[in-house]
């Protein structure tokens, strides 16, 4: 398929995260995480952690390189508050040969100059026929910027190697950086014709099928001063988010082409993060986190994943349960946990997210900062969080319970307590997008 088509499938099969959906908006036992407690040992005192994710080969399986399989995360000193880490994040690994213990491994772009002032999350692809790794992550701002700003656009460093012993795991460059896209104003929209209280262009995630490679990202969705949604409320547009996707004409993991968005979310939220696939039966679950703070005003949203279902990439989407919530924080500690990421185990789905803000309960994230800032650091867990364990069932999830802190398996390997024989499911489990 080239890229005209795709470009048309996009356009045709655009759907949208509706006011109807939203509004149904409820916690429910199946969509409630268990409260979480903190670990009797974080990853690394040293470091606040937050957005995981796993480095994945071409066809999306978890890489295991020499027996070690690699997380990446936006890391920052733990001496800093909490509040400020996103101003100076930095992109680590962690390696392990279970998926329990973690040992850090470095900053990834170490020796180079990353684009950006500091780096937001993204993707990693391992391309095992060239052994290349393909790091691709958020460049926010600009290199020796005076001030901080919050430009953001989507870029990949390529060419990383990999080194292994039964000492460890080592990621090396060399490491070329390059912009891959950046907001049009048409399609996406820019931080100049932003109205909203939080402006969007970046989560790039990768992912290849039969039918293409693309690039998955998130954004905003320019609403016309003339338009008529929401009954023409300019304060309701203003919360735009939209899922944006790119496709790469000739299979170049570093060379995409803009297509419109497949979901948008007009007068329903404004920033919809870390979109990810995972693809089960010949169906395609598009999974994002959200805040409660970003829903448009009059919609109770929560702190939350929210996933919807296709037939196809390009959609149309139906929001999971009927309004997209799939797995929130319970109501006495509803910041606990953030920046969920899903993939395939087989019988079952795993959600990964980061321990966030615990011992606390207040209506608003906003509330953190009125907190003396040694209650700021107490309360701030900044390493994974406990796995989910996610039951699907067509448009329908159910959260089933969950593993321990940073507790990731391969699809091979059985879950505790777990009935079923996932190696069976090799072949169609374990790839996720």
């Amino acid at each position: 398929m080239d890229a005209e088509e795709h470009e048309r499938r996009a356009d045709d099969n655009r759907s949208a995260w509706a006011r109807t959906h939203a509004d149904g908006l409820r916690r429910a036992d199946k969509t409630t995480a268990p409260i979480i407690y903190p670990p009797t040992e974080p990853i690394d005192r040293d470091l606040h952690l937050w957005d995981t994710w796993l480095l994945r080969t071409r066809d999306g399986s978890i890489a295991e390189i020499d027996g070690y399989r690699v997380i990446f995360a936006l890391t920052a000193p733990s001496h800093l508050l909490p509040g400020k880490r996103h101003d100076v994040a930095t992109i680590r690994y962690f390696y392990s040969r279970d998926g329990r213990e973690w040992t850090t491994g470095g900053e990834v772009f170490a020796g180079s100059d990353p684009l950006g002032s500091r780096q937001w999350a993204g993707s990693a692809m391992y391309d095992t026929d060239s052994e290349t790794l393909y790091a691709y992550y958020t460049a926010a701002g600009h290199r020796d910027e005076a001030e901080l700003s919050y430009s953001q656009r989507l870029a990949v460093g390529a060419g990383g190697t990999v080194e292994t012993d039964e000492e460890g795991f080592e990621i090396s460059g060399p490491w070329e950086h390059r912009v891959l896209l950046e907001a049009d104003g048409e399609q996406y929209e820019t931080a100049a014709q932003s109205r909203g209280m939080i402006y969007t262009f970046r989560d790039p995630w990768f992912f290849e099928d039969e039918t293409g490679t693309y690039l998955l990202f998130e954004a905003n969705t320019p609403v016309p001063p003339e338009s008529t949604a929401c009954g023409g409320d300019a304060d309701q547009q203003a919360f735009n988010g939209a899922i944006g996707i790119a496709t790469s004409p000739t299979g170049d993991p570093t060379a995409f082409e803009r297509c419109p968005p497949i979901l948008t979310a007009v007068c329903v939220n404004q920033e919809l993060e870390r979109p990810h696939l995972v693809v089960r039966d010949d169906r395609v679950y598009l999974f994002v986190s959200s805040h409660q703070h970003t829903f448009a005003p009059g919609i109770d949203g929560f702190d939350a994943l929210y996933g919807f279902v296709s037939d196809s990439v390009f959609g149309p989407y139906e929001p999971l349960n009927g309004t997209g919530l799939v797995a929130t924080n319970p109501a006495n500690a509803p910041f606990q946990a953030y920046s969920w990421l899903v993939y395939d185990h087989g019988d079952e789905l795993l959600v990964n997210s980061f321990f966030n803000y615990y011992d606390f309960d207040r209506p608003t994230l906003d509330d953190v900062a009125a907190l003396p800032e040694s209650e700021q650091q107490r309360r701030f867990g900044g390493t994974p969080a406990p796995t989910l364990r996610l039951g699907l069932s067509d448009t329908e999830t159910r959260i089933l319970g969950s593993l321990d802190h940073g507790h990731l398996p391969l699809p091979r390997e059985p879950l505790p307590g777990s009935p079923f024989a996932t190696a069976e499911r090799d072949d169609a489990g374990g790839k996720y997008y």
